[in-house]
């Protein structure tokens, strides 16, 4: 079972069709594979079809807004069973079923990276696929701005805790971390990055000038 998840505002957007692609295709990643997050968004959907139906230009209040999001994170869902034999998702229709054999090109530590922005021109954010050798890790760093993550494969712990496969996470400029990937698999993420990473490391530092 999951860990960790979008907030309610964020799967908010998502049913409302408020975010970019890159940023949806991760919300679709994780619905797929956790039920209490679909239960959300369904609440949500369900809601928002109600809300048309009665009142096209309803306003909510900031406390109906509040009662909404206490309800969405409160409601107890009934976990669904996984299926077998589902169909590839969003992103192995994109990139192949098997992400250890892309063309990733190595950075530092045991980190690997492959920058998929070219598949979504629109954006303005930059799309990367990150992989970190069973065991290995990250350099330390922080970030210029936000980045939106879901894991792919394997698993990696930092501060914040153990991410496991299809797990969740945002972090910002707050947030610093060494990402250690867990012994077994390559840790697989998928990222999307407002702005380049921020190395924060003694040496590594020496480098930001030339990360883009």
């Amino acid at each position: 079972m999951n860990q960790h998840h979008p907030d309610s505002l964020t799967l908010m957007e998502f049913s409302a069709g408020n975010m970019t692609e890159p940023h949806a295709l991760c919300i679709r990643l994780h619905l797929d594979q956790c039920s209490q997050c679909r239960s959300r968004v369904d609440m949500l959907d369900s809601l928002g079809a109600v809300m048309m139906e009665q009142q096209p230009q309803v306003s909510v209040s900031g406390s109906m807004f509040g009662t909404i999001l206490d309800r969405i994170d409160n409601d107890p869902v009934e976990p669904e069973p996984l299926q077998h034999g589902r169909p590839l998702n969003p992103l192995q229709k994109l990139l192949g079923e098997d992400l250890t054999k892309l063309p990733w090109k190595r950075q530092l530590c045991d980190a690997s990276v492959l920058d998929i922005s070219d598949h979504f021109p629109d954006q303005t954010e930059q799309v990367v696929l990150q992989k970190l050798t069973a065991g290995g890790r990250a350099p330390a760093h922080t970030h210029r701005g936000q980045e939106t993550t879901i894991v792919l494969q394997g698993a990696f712990s930092d501060n914040k805790g153990v991410f496991k496969q299809w797990d969740f996470v945002v972090l910002d400029e707050q947030d610093v971390h060494k990402p250690v990937a867990l012994q077994g698999d390559d840790c697989i993420t998928l990222s999307i990055l407002s702005a380049p990473v921020k190395l924060t490391g003694m040496f590594t530092r020496l480098l930001n000038p030339f990360i883009r």
